[in-house]
């Protein structure tokens, strides 16, 4: 018997045509720019940009990853990580250590420092966070991170 191979589900073809109101991708981008210029503010007040922010709020849960991980986790390119980690480490809020196996590797760490400065940070990442998902009820907010989770599976270079 010959197996079927499930169509794959066409989609509206023009941007004109889905409408920027229906395009996801477009969506997603006006609302991370929102966050990000909501927190922007504050965290210059505490001398922090959103680069160095998300690379301490990546290091607050998943501490010791190498660079080419925090790359991908924290969404920075190689070159302007590299230079948040210069700051941070020169701020003394991370420390890059050598990797034991290969010394071309190196994993970054959050000091106590760094971990004191992420608290200060929080209260206003989770504020906004609070005010993005206001009206939005626990079982949509699931379905939400669900559908998230598949896209990102579906779009993803790297095992991360």
């Amino acid at each position: 018997m010959e197996q079927k191979v499930p169509e794959k589900r066409q989609r509206i073809s023009t941007l004109g045509q889905i409408g920027l109101q229906q395009f996801a991708p477009y969506l997603m981008n006006r609302i991370m720019g929102r966050y990000n210029a909501t927190l922007r503010d504050d965290f210059r007040k505490q001398g922090l940009t959103i680069p160095q922010v998300r690379t301490l709020a990546v290091l607050s849960v998943t501490d010791g990853v190498t660079v080419n991980d925090l790359s991908v986790y924290t969404v920075i390119e190689q070159s302007t990580l590299s230079r948040t980690l210069d700051t941070l480490e020169g701020q003394g809020l991370v420390r890059r250590e050598q990797g034991v196996t290969d010394s071309r590797i190196r994993h970054v760490f959050l000091t106590d420092d760094g971990r004191a400065e992420f608290t200060r940070a929080w209260p206003a990442m989770h504020d906004a966070f609070e005010a993005m998902f206001d009206d939005v009820d626990d079982a949509e907010y699931a379905a939400l991170i669900a559908t998230l989770l598949k896209m990102l599976k579906n779009i993803r270079k790297h095992d991360i």
